[in-house]
């Protein structure tokens, strides 16, 4: 009865936080809501007995990661100002809906053959000598080596184009119309 409860807690955080994540007009808010969804998703590793990656998930995705994506939102200067509403090519929720649909419907049919042949999710026999960091540590240093690389490589390019859409914008500002030309002078009381 306590892992139902840990697990329907966990997943209720996990769902307002990605709930939070869509909804939010402000950038930095979904930004916010996202480390309440990684929070969700480190009490459900607590609940399936993995404490590391939970701790994992919240000092690097929770830590590190948000952080880089408040700072790509700084430095991008995203301001609630911004037209959302306007798509630079046409069709993009139509398609993110489209592929949302096909997940789901692919999902459920993972769901749906494994009910139908009753086989059981395919688990590594747990060795009560190795621990459990050791085993993911020999994992993604050995069978996934590669998706790791191409994870950092993913995030260093993230990084780079935030940095590349920064400086277009501020050299769009260098031959006039300043954002900050329109600020009052301040009064000075007498």
């Amino acid at each position: 009865m306590v892992e139902w409860i840990v697990f329907v807690l966990g997943a209720s955080i996990c769902l307002a936080g990605a709930t939070g994540v869509i909804s939010a007009r402000n950038p930095v808010h979904a930004a916010l809501s996202l480390v309440g969804t990684l929070f969700g998703v480190a009490v459900l590793f607590v609940a399936q007995n993995a404490e590391f990656l939970a701790a994992v998930q919240v000092i690097v995705y929770a830590g590190a990661i948000v952080v880089m994506f408040l700072f790509v939102i700084m430095l991008l200067g995203v301001d609630r100002n911004d037209d959302l509403e306007l798509e630079p090519l046409g069709g993009h929720r139509l398609a993110a809906v489209v592929a949302g649909g096909a997940l789901f419907l692919g999902l459920a049919a993972v769901l749906w053959v494994g009910r139908i042949t009753g086989k059981p999710e395919a688990n590594a026999p747990a060795d009560p000598n190795i621990a459990n960091v050791r085993q993911l540590g020999e994992l993604i240093f050995t069978d996934y080596l590669w998706a790791f690389e191409i994870t950092s490589i993913l995030l260093v390019i993230g990084v780079v184009g935030a940095v590349s859409l920064a400086r277009h914008r501020r050299e769009a500002f260098i031959d006039g119309d300043h954002p900050g030309d329109e600020i009052p002078e301040p009064e000075v009381a007498s």
